[in-house]
């Protein structure tokens, strides 16, 4: 229910007392951080600094309920602009100044601010309230025509793009013109003669392009922002990003209305980005960019190289120390990195915006680890900061320092990580050539927020403008997308589709570079990467060695090491959900184990009869008689026997979950055209391949995945899946007999009966003890299936009966529950379901927790019911994907199992999940 004015009547039933109204529009002085649902996270650290008394302009924000309404209906709430009429009211007394009127006029910024933060992706609109009269007013008051008239320029321009939908390009085209008219490099060096020029023509742009003149009436101006940021939350670009970072689509955002205060009234003014840490590699100290005589927008835009907050000190000592002590309030208030954006307007600091800062998965580590060591946040919280996601960025490799050479041009490290491919110079080609299969770097001036697609589709970004607080490297980093900004010695044409490097050397777009968004170095050609040092980490068995340094990683220094080991522990020690391997190798499973797994949830029996064995495995399908069947069994057995054998001693004392033959048939026979195909050019209609060919023939399946594989080859096939028992149970008896401790556990697949479960059990009980009586004691040998089948999860409570456990086996289960070929819907219609809304997330990477999910929580519960010490665990890729851990924590699983270098991700997740992380 959206919040009431203060004081408003309740309206029980019968009271006879007016009907309370909803409240869309809050002053910066009525809220606090904790209102982000209703105040967007922008207006609701606006209201805590100025809560705090930080010297914030005063504003009020209209609520994400009033977003929401107009969404819905299109229309603006019937209340909404009498409120925000009383507001701007109640400011302009406050300020002694009126919105657009009078010698000294007011005007305003009207930003947007979503719950999430969505860096670039919805609209800002500055200097609300300036019009042919009020400039002349503004410069005046400000003693600066300049001034005035660039603020006016900068009005049309950004409200020609975000309400009247122009393209900036016919804007940039006008601006262009001027400075090469003038001589000069930058906007800022533009005379006030040459802005009031440029107003006209951007008034007749304008007109032109969007069919109406630029309204004089300031309140017209603010009704028309507001809506129009209303509008922006369902931008396309905006959708991308929140399909991107899975942010719900139905939040809407809030928007603040705030008096301007003016970086661009001179030299003694400016606007500027600060981190109290440094968001790449968590480092304390104070980091930032500083550009004098500009807007907000100028520096995120990129379109001017920023100088470094340091330099702040240098031409404003007593601004840079008010905003240093202001930054270390604010880290201390917030417990976390504060990304913060300032305005200094003739020597006085003004706080825009604050919010946790975005920062890479090296820095989050880093940050929550030294937070938690200084007693600042309990480990709880410290792991509640950081996500399995960010885990894996930092297990991808880096480059080999041995092999990278001087680089060719340097830039502003923003987001690390290591970028090879080639070049391209606009974000539909990188976007395009990604979709081939192609990787590309996308190199840019600066990007903006149109260059989504091609920033998703690249393996790194490179821009040749902007800092670490540009539209690019913020993005980048919130996406862990490898980035370099500010590479202003790489003269980039994006019109050729070239770039010129310092020296001479060109790039030409297909010309293949190497970007290290750790150091800021940019390559010719492509550089070799090596393992990342928390991969290191973790082949040495997750134990950090004395003096580690970290090697060459993403922080630098040994602290990320260590602080990944810390969390990591603490995972461990709270969370409830074991976690196993995937491996169907000794190898394998020894891996796993160093990555931190509890033994292996799933051993694919398939994988052992690849290569020269497959021969073998076909002759027991095409086999005629029961002789022909029991010869290759007994060959097959003792290379199963061996495999097994590794793969128990490999993890001695912990569980080994070894399923029966999963695959189709199909996998294991000739291919039925190839055969054909031979046979006929060979004119030998009784030659063995003849004979082959009717085999196959009579064994061809039009859905192989649907036909005979599982438990119904099993059953098929006699002998199969008992010479697989077999082998498990020698091999469990041997190294028992060698003083070892085996923990084998046999899984059933495909299962869609109890019965068919109940055949498998009885005779691998009559296998097992046979082994018992002729080759010494067997380990209790646990019976389990995987349930896979919607049918099965449906009957669960009968198949209970005669499991040991279950093993959610969540890829076919996906496959089955949405008739989807994994193989296939990627390729085919996965992209435009996921463009359009259709699916938040292929199902294949995050569980389905409405379809697929409902079946395993159903599984579960009825599985349990029948018989109490059920054990459940899941062994699909899902077992290793943050969100899925999640959800199988809360529906009650005891382990799960994915691929081993996905095993500390789970662990981390499963951690975060008992402790009420998101």
């Amino acid at each position: 229910m959206p919040p009431t004015a203060p004081g408003a009547a309740d309206p029980a039933g019968g009271s006879g007392r007016p009907e309370r109204r909803p409240r869309y529009v809050y002053d910066f002085a009525e809220g606090d951080r904790w209102m982000a649902d209703l105040l967007g996270g922008k207006g609701a650290n606006l209201a805590e600094m100025t809560r705090l008394g930080l010297p914030v302009p005063p504003g009020f924000t209209i609520t994400t309920e009033a977003c929401r309404s107009y969404l819905r209906t299109g229309r603006e709430p019937e209340t909404l602009r009498e409120e925000i009429a009383d507001h701007l009211a109640a400011l302009e007394r406050r300020m002694g100044r009126r919105l657009g009127r009078g010698e000294d006029p007011l005007l305003v910024s009207v930003r947007s601010g979503a719950r999430v933060s969505m860096p670039g992706m919805m609209e800002t609109v500055l200097d609300v309230g300036l019009s042919d009269t009020s400039v002349r007013a503004l410069a005046g008051q400000a003693g600066d025509d300049r001034f005035a008239w660039d603020s006016y320029r900068r009005l049309i321009q950004m409200f020609g793009r975000t309400v009247l939908g122009i393209d900036g390009s016919h804007f940039d085209a006008a601006l262009a013109a001027a400075r090469r008219e003038e001589g000069v490099d930058t906007d800022a060096d533009l005379p006030a003669d040459r802005l009031r020029a440029l107003v006209e023509e951007f008034k007749r742009v304008t007109r032109d392009r969007g069919g109406r003149e630029f309204p004089q009436d300031p309140r017209e101006q603010l009704a028309l922002a507001v809506d129009a940021v209303f509008d922006s939350w369902n931008t396309d670009r905006a959708r991308r990003y929140r399909r991107q970072e899975h942010i719900p689509d139905d939040l809407g955002t809030a928007v603040s209305v705030c008096a301007m205060v003016f970086g661009n009234l001179g030299p003694d003014s400016g606007t500027g980005v600060a981190f109290t840490r440094d968001p790449a590699t968590g480092r304390p100290g104070v980091y930032g960019d500083y550009l004098r005589n500009a807007q907000g927008e100028d520096v995120v835009a990129g379109y001017r190289n920023t100088v470094p907050l340091a330099e702040l000190e240098r031409i404003d000592p007593d601004s840079h120390r008010r905003l240093t002590g202001i930054m270390a309030t604010l880290e201390q208030h917030y417990l976390d990195l504060c990304d913060i954006e300032f305005t200094i307007e003739r020597g006085t600091l003004w706080m825009l915006q604050t919010r946790v800062g975005k920062r890479t998965a090296a820095a989050a580590f880093r940050i929550a680890a030294e937070f938690a060591e200084r007693g600042v946040i309990d480990d709880d919280e410290a792991l509640r900061r950081v996500d399995g996601a960010q885990l894996a960025q930092l297990m991808f490799p880096h480059f080999d320092p041995a092999h990278r050479g001087e680089p060719a041009a340097r830039g502003i490290p923003a987001s690390p990580g290591a970028a090879v491919g080639a070049a391209v110079f606009d974000s539909a080609r990188a976007a395009a050539r990604a979709a081939r299969g192609e990787r590309v770097v996308l190199v840019r001036q600066e990007t903006n927020p149109d260059d989504l697609d091609g920033m998703l589709a690249a393996e790194g970004v490179l821009t040749s403008r902007g800092g670490k607080t540009s539209h690019a490297a913020v993005v980048a980093r919130g996406m862990g997308r490898t980035c370099v900004c500010g590479a202003d010695t790489v003269a980039v044409d994006e019109a050729a589709r070239r770039a010129v490097l310092p020296g001479g050397a060109v790039v030409e777009e297909g010309d293949v570079i190497s970007v290290d968004g750790t150091d800021g170095s940019v390559h010719l050609g492509e550089v070799p990467v090596v393992p990342s040092t928390v991969v290191e980490y973790f082949e040495n068995g997750g134990v950090v060695r004395d003096g580690d340094t970290g090697g060459t990683g993403p922080a630098g220094d040994g602290a990320l090491v260590r602080a990944v080991d810390r969390l990591l522990r603490h995972a461990d020690r709270r969370r409830v959900l074991g976690v196993r391997a995937n491996a169907d190798t000794g190898g394998d499973a020894r891996r796993a184990a160093r990555f931190g797994a509890e033994g292996v949830g799933l051993c694919r029996t398939e994988h052992m009869f690849l290569g020269e064995r497959r021969r073998l495995v076909e002759r027991l399908v095409l086999a005629g008689t029961d002789r022909e069947r029991e010869e290759v069994l007994a060959e097959l057995l003792p290379l199963q026997r061996a495999d097994v054998t590794d793969l128990l001693t490999a993890v001695d004392g912990r569980p080994v979950t070894v399923r029966l033959l999963d695959p189709p048939l199909h996998e294991f026979l000739p291919d039925l055209t190839e055969l054909s195909v031979r046979v006929a050019l060979g004119g030998d209609g009784e030659g063995d391949d003849a004979r082959l060919l009717r085999a196959v023939r009579r064994l061809h399946e039009q859905n192989p995945m649907l036909g005979l594989r599982g438990v119904r080859l099993g059953l098929v096939v006699p002998g199969l899946f008992a010479m697989q028992v077999r082998a498990v149970a020698e091999a469990a008896a041997d190294l028992r007999a060698a003083g070892g401790d085996p923990r084998p556990e046999i899984m059933v697949p495909l299962v869609a009966t109890v019965r068919e479960l109940e055949i498998v059990r009885e005779e691998a009980e009559r296998v097992v003890a046979d082994v018992a009586a002729h080759r010494g004691p067997v380990p209790t040998v646990p019976v389990g299936t995987m349930i896979e089948l919607p049918r099965a999860a449906l009957t669960a409570g009968e198949i209970a009966g005669a499991a040991d456990f279950f093993s959610f086996g969540t890829n076919d289960l996906t496959q089955t529950v949405w008739g989807f070929s994994r193989d296939d819907v990627e390729g085919s219609f996965f992209g435009g379901y996921l463009e359009r809304g259709v699916l938040p997330a292929s199902p294949f990477e995050t569980i389905d927790p409405a379809g697929v999910g409902t079946l395993v929580r159903t599984a579960a519960r009825t599985g349990r019911a029948t018989s109490p010490d059920l054990g459940l665990g899941v062994c699909g890729e899902h077992g290793g994907d943050p969100a899925s851990v999640r959800f199988f924590h809360e529906a009650g699983l005891d382990y799960v199992s994915c691929s081993p270098f996905r095993v500390p991700v789970a662990r981390l997740e499963a951690g975060r999940a008992a402790v009420g992380g998101r």
